[in-house]
């Protein structure tokens, strides 16, 4: 199949995001897009529970600010289990730049979430990303 879609490396994902209407509209997106969202929280601790189970993660997109906490305590548990983890956040992000692989700075076009999935891709393949939105920012660790 010469214009096929490419396999992705991540595929299973976990969204942590505390406004129901933007978490909806991430996982339902998502979802057609052919990820599977293995679980859509809006706590600190269901999202430790989650990257702590034997369910399967690739990549864990995580607000910092949650309805019981912050949101850099998942993104170091993710990194504690070896999870690559993507801040999504209006914040900003100093606090969590030696865990996360970089952040999409809410609000962004969808086409940039795709496209920042796409960049972790790369980055966990060793490859240096292209194109990186304007609205992501990698952190310098992976950068």
């Amino acid at each position: 199949m010469l214009f096929g879609k490419k396999n992705r490396r991540v595929t299973r994902l976990l969204i942590v995001e505390d406004e129901p209407l933007v978490a909806f509209d991430i996982e339902h997106f998502l979802t057609e897009e052919g990820f599977t969202v293995v679980a859509t929280t809006d706590s600190v601790g269901e999202a430790i529970g989650h990257i702590g189970s034997r369910k399967a993660i690739d990549l864990v997109l995580v607000d910092l600010g949650l309805r019981d906490g912050d949101g850099s305590a998942v993104a170091h548990a993710a990194q504690a289990k070896g999870l690559p983890a993507l801040i999504v956040t209006g914040r900003r992000p100093d606090a969590v730049e030696a865990i996360g692989l970089g952040c999409l700075f809410k609000p962004y076009p969808q086409r940039d979430l795709l496209r920042a999935i796409a960049i972790v891709e790369a980055l966990l393949d060793g490859k240096a990303p292209r194109r990186v939105p304007a609205s992501l920012k990698l952190f310098q660790s992976v950068a």
